[in-house]
């Protein structure tokens, strides 16, 4: 008879930024299906969407972005280390580098490039 083996998986969250990304020019249906109000004119030109680890610095992250541009924020998930910022590309793309920059020479995080599509 084959020995089954237990397999137990935990997460050890580091300092970092998981993902930081800008999508140019969304569909609409992308807006919908992340429940932000695609006719509201702010949100039509860009979204940019974050990630982190620990998940709390998602709110440290939110306040940053905002104040940094003029970027609205969609969302922020204290649980999941989840942003959404939507406004033009430059706004996004703006308050993405502020928080990057912010979290690597303050925080100490390690960072990954930002992307866009």
């Amino acid at each position: 008879m084959e020995e089954k083996q237990r397999i137990i998986q935990e997460l050890v969250p580091g300092k970092q930024v998981t993902l930081a990304h800008i999508i140019a020019s969304p569909d609409e249906i992308l807006y919908k299906k992340l429940g932000l109000d695609p006719n509201v004119e702010y949100a039509r030109s860009a979204i940019a969407i974050l990630t982190f680890t620990p998940a709390e610095t998602s709110i440290i992250a939110a306040d940053i972005a905002i104040k940094a541009s003029g970027a609205h924020l969609g969302l922020v998930d204290r649980f999941s280390g989840t942003v959404l910022l939507t406004g033009s590309s430059s706004e996004v793309e703006a308050s993405l580098n502020a928080v990057v920059n912010y979290v690597s020479e303050t925080l100490g995080f390690a960072v990954c490039r930002i992307t866009k599509t």
